[in-house]
């Protein structure tokens, strides 16, 4: 089959609709198409699925993939069919006939990709239809997808998946491939143990995700209304994770008492409600999920847009897998840690709570990793990377430290002023109360205690309560001062404290700039008009999401709608030529698009195209009296690519008469349809009709149709 295509990248578009390789993927590829053994470590949308599913289409025989949830499975065999592509599942949710009827398709080779769970894998009924397949039609590979959960050292470790060892033994000459976003050595050294591996290569992507901006921002006391800020300042959809149960169900609420579509996700909801939140979530029912960390593996959505970490992260390696859900298409997508020194003693409690005394130790140094990641001042990049045992260049340009650095500044006299008031207190009270001590106070609290005859009370009235806690909270988590866990925080002080007072340790802090209001962009009307048509486009994408019931990425990624919101495609032709288009879903949708399009342009009075050369041969023919099977034979192309072209004919208000090619009553029963169940998508049209009607004649009526409408 990979004789039928001049190159890898030829295959690519007519599969899959777009024009290159990301990175790894054509190098991986031609390894798996030479039956290699293979272990691809690629982070969260590097593109791992591709990197099987290109070779199972460009070999003979099935490909069966191992995959170890049903959510996953059943997103990744639609995107698959709303390609055209032949792959299917085999889970708990088919019902007997289901069942047969899939396994009828799959022996007659109308399947590519089979995609089960491993418990239903090694069946010992399914292995015996399996033996049989191998003889009929042959096993092309075996792909085990999240294959991290193989090894105990794994962080999602399945006891099921090592097992999967008895495929190796039971079909030694099928081709291996594992696949995971993250592994440590010693889990890539257990996975190829673990399944078989023979000689495999080792693919290892880089944990770079350029298309995300990190931020920390400082959580402040109204921490709502700051999130509720960030959400409104965001496009599209959001994760929004918190560490407690009771959290996710309060955000959720009042998002949506504030008018955002949001739902909560948590281990303690019952398994229907969760499935079901989740499936509007992804399917763009709602905008934001807010959930705990049990909203994980599986959420195969790739046009998260946002993530947000209200709470602060146990780990780096959970912050940088959660924060990884954005952003899996490849387009920009933002990730912001909110920073709180509550959310801090919150999970300090939590590993004082922890018996094993290895466990705290290990917990706490977790912690302090990700403090360090939000307390850091130089690439957010460069601090992930490093975690993983990456090097990185440095400067990203794409995170709120590289972006817009902070000053770092001597703060030594400011500290000892801090740090005296502490002491003049007998360390018997928190930061807030410091504060108001060095900055002279007239609450009552403070002459209850006497503390306005203090030598340090009134010292710091040139700075801002914010410019005192910025210090208070740096000097915290350089553990220059100790903050008390046990109710209320009190500040104490240390050795390190005592250094600074006698001028034996400096004080450098990074100084958060204040908030200017900043000039906006220059207006730019193309952009304007831009985002303008993409909402348009969403909007279609959701309606013919829903008609077909499948997530509205299935239909098109977003980086193929801004394509086309900033190329403004107005015939088949030129939409073909967009990336992430190919022929089948031109085919499917091409109409509803391209006559969204045509109508913004007329709307904003842009320039409608003139039909193309090859729309007016085929209109000179038509004006010859020609039939549509006689001008396709003429011109040597499919009767569907002149029906295209007359619909596209009859959309710029051309002289062309449908009822040459359809009787009075099937327009009629057409019209009615159309007028029942719209006229988004040909599908549904073709599924109440039956089969007495053609996708052609629905083309020609529909374009009437609209035609007449407007």
């Amino acid at each position: 089959m990979v004789s039928q295509f001049s190159s890898l990248e030829n295959a690519l578009k007519h599969f899959f609709g777009y024009d290159q390789f990301r990175p790894g993927q054509k190098q991986i590829i031609n390894e798996a198409l030479n039956n290699k053994d293979l272990l691809v470590i690629m982070p969260t949308g590097g593109g791992k699925s591709l990197c099987f599913q290109l070779p199972a289409l460009l070999k003979p025989g099935l490909c069966v993939v191992v995959s170890p949830l049903i959510a996953l499975m059943q997103d990744q065999v639609d995107a698959l069919l709303d390609n055209g592509i032949g792959a299917t599942f085999l889970n708990s949710t088919l019902n007997r006939k289901e069942l047969q009827s899939r396994e009828n398709a799959i022996l007659k080779g109308k399947i590519k990709l089979l995609y089960v769970a491993p418990e239903r894998l090694l069946n010992e009924t399914f292995l015996t239809f399996l033996d049989f397949l191998t003889e009929k039609i042959g096993l092309s590979s075996f792909a085990i997808d999240e294959a991290h959960c193989v090894s105990a050292w794994g962080h999602d470790f399945r006891p099921e998946y090592r097992q999967l060892k008895t495929l190796r033994f039971r079909y030694s000459m099928v081709p291996m491939f594992a696949l995971t976003a993250t592994a440590t050595k010693r889990v890539r050294e257990d996975i190829i143990e673990q399944l078989g591996l023979e000689n495999p290569t080792v693919h290892l992507a880089s944990f770079d995700r350029p298309n995300l901006y990190y931020e920390v921002q400082a959580k402040s006391r109204r921490s709502y209304a700051q999130l509720l800020n960030y959400v409104r300042a965001q496009e599209g959809s959001g994760i929004i994770y918190c560490l407690s149960r009771k959290n996710v169900e309060t955000i959720a609420s009042r998002l949506q008492q504030d008018g955002i579509d949001a739902l909560p996700y948590h281990a303690g909801m019952y398994d229907d409600e969760r499935a079901i939140n989740q499936t509007r979530f992804i399917r763009d029912d709602v905008r934001i999920i807010v959930a705990t960390i049990a909203f994980g593996m599986g959420i195969n959505k790739p046009d998260v847009r946002f993530v947000v970490h209200y709470d602060l992260p146990r780990n780096l390696e959970s912050y940088y897998q959660e924060s990884g859900r954005a952003g899996r298409d490849g387009e920009s997508a933002n990730c912001a840690l909110f920073l709180s020194f509550g959310d801090l003693k919150r999970i300090e409690y939590l590993i004082d709570q922890k018996s094993d005394k290895k466990e705290q130790k290990v917990a706490r140094q977790q912690l302090r990793q990700v403090i360090d990641y939000a307390e850091g001042t130089e690439c957010r990049r460069t601090i992930i990377l490093r975690y993983f045992g990456q090097q990185y260049k440095g400067n990203c340009d794409n995170c709120d430290n590289c972006k817009n650095p902070k000053p770092i500044e001597d703060w030594t006299i400011e500290a000892q002023k801090f740090l005296s008031c502490v002491a003049r207190c007998q360390e018997r009270f928190g930061m807030s109360h410091i504060i108001d001590v060095l900055r002279g106070s007239k609450k009552k609290k403070i002459e209850k205690y006497g503390h306005h005859l203090l030598s340090t009370y009134g010292i710091g009235k040139e700075r801002s309560i914010a410019e005192w806690k910025m210090l208070g909270r740096s000097l915290i988590h350089q553990g220059f001062v100790n903050e008390t866990t046990d109710g209320f925080p009190v500040l104490k002080l240390n050795k390190y404290s005592w250094e600074i007072f006698r001028n034996e340790r400096k004080v450098e802090i990074a100084v958060t700039e204040s908030l200017t209001s900043k000039a906006l962009n220059d207006y730019n009307p193309r952009k304007a008009e831009s985002d303008l048509l993409l909402d348009k486009l969403r909007q279609l994408r959701k309606h013919l999401a829903d008609q077909n019931r499948i997530a509205p990425y299935v239909v098109f990624a977003d980086s193929s709608l801004r394509l086309m919101a900033q190329i403004k495609p107005q015939t088949i032709d030129a939409f073909k030529k967009i990336s992430g288009v190919t022929a089948y879903k031109a085919q499917q949708y091409g109409d509803s698009f391209v006559s969204v399009i045509r109508e913004f342009c007329q709307q904003q009075s842009l320039p409608t195209p003139l039909p193309t050369a090859s729309n007016m041969i085929t209109l000179q023919l038509y004006q010859q009296g020609l039939t549509i099977p006689e001008i396709a034979e003429r011109r040597n192309l499919k009767e569907s690519t002149i029906c295209t072209h007359l619909a596209e004919l009859i959309n710029m208000n051309q002289p062309i008469d449908i009822n040459r090619f359809i009787s009075e009553e099937k327009k009629a029963m057409i019209i009615k349809c159309i007028e029942t169940i719209g006229d988004g998508s040909l599908t549904p049209l073709k599924n109440h009709l039956g089969d007495d009607y053609s996708y052609n004649e629905l083309r020609l009526v529909r374009a009437w149709y609209r035609r007449e409408k407007d």
